[in-house]
């Protein structure tokens, strides 16, 4: 179906495609255009399907894009990356009309909340406040964060805000910088590091008790110091861990590739054998 979109426009003057040219020859791509598409499709003759999605329905598509957003910018393909970030912002289009439907928010209130918090977050920029370095500006963020809570009423913890539905290294990482930044912290990264090698130690003493939920106790003591340890040199961990799974297909891949072409299947190689083409994908990649 074909159908045209009206462009609501003030003191602007349609261009080609959805651009807009202001009176100065500036070019911009409001949100009008995508947000009257779902508008029409959630409406009473719109699509059957996003007709019948709510928030919840939805909660899996926005997780999925979110990753593959940052799958194409860990491939480095920026065409990818663009078309991700459209899909994206599809997400926020669309909770936003049901909002808007339910008589909650609309997309322009969407936009206008974070133009003003970061406005309002920023003062060294829009308003007369003096920093000098990056810390300092996280700093004030905090403080500035912490007072729009209830109405500036202190939270009961600075670790509250903090999403529990975040994935759990990411939001290990996010429980420590926010403990770091009222003083609670190693003087260096020798302090975690140290933890680390304590926290081996227990973890190999509760394997050898075979209790399954001590050694999982054990375990994430352990991750939680990793982190803690990458935090102190600016390493996101969910990035490495990325990064170290991706070498692992990698080489896997390798060595199926390798089988193959013996005409052998992978699950009746020995392990000596397997271990040896590992060996060889290590050097295929320096």
């Amino acid at each position: 179906m074909v159908y045209s979109i009206k462009c609501v426009v003030h003191n602007w003057e349609c261009m080609g495609g959805f651009g807009l040219q202001d009176n100065n020859g500036r070019t911009s791509f409001p949100l009008d255009p995508i947000v009257e598409v779902m508008a029409k499709l959630r409406a009473q003759d719109g699509c059957p399907w996003d007709r019948e999605q709510d928030h919840q329905s939805l909660t899996p598509y926005l997780l999925e894009e979110t990753y593959e957003v940052l799958d194409a910018l860990e491939q480095g393909d920026m065409y990818k990356f663009c078309e991700e970030l459209g899909d994206l912002l599809l997400q926020i289009v669309f909770h936003a009309q049901i909002a808007s439907e339910n008589g909650y928010f609309t997309i322009n209130d969407v936009v206008t909340s974070i133009t003003e918090k970061m406005i309002r977050r920023h003062p060294h920029v829009f308003g007369d406040v003096t920093v000098e370095n990056s810390s300092q500006v996280l700093d004030n963020w905090e403080k500035i964060k912490q007072g729009e809570k209830d109405g500036g009423d202190r939270a009961k913890s600075v670790l509250d805000n903090i999403p529990r539905g975040l994935p759990a290294l990411l939001r290990a990482s996010k429980v420590q910088e926010k403990a770091a930044r009222v003083g609670f912290d190693w003087p260096d990264y020798r302090g975690p590091w140290d933890k680390i090698n304590e926290e081996q130690d227990e973890l190999l003493a509760a394997c050898r008790t075979g209790n399954r939920e001590l050694i999982q106790h054990e375990l994430g003591d352990l991750l939680f110091s990793v982190v803690n340890f990458s935090r102190f040199f600016q390493v996101n961990g969910e990035v490495a861990l990325n990064g170290t799974v991706e070498k692992f297909v990698r080489r896997f891949q390798y060595i199926e590739r390798a089988v193959r072409e013996k005409g052998e299947k992978i699950e009746e190689c020995s392990l000596e054998k397997l271990d040896s083409l590992w060996e060889k994908a290590k050097k295929a990649e320096n």
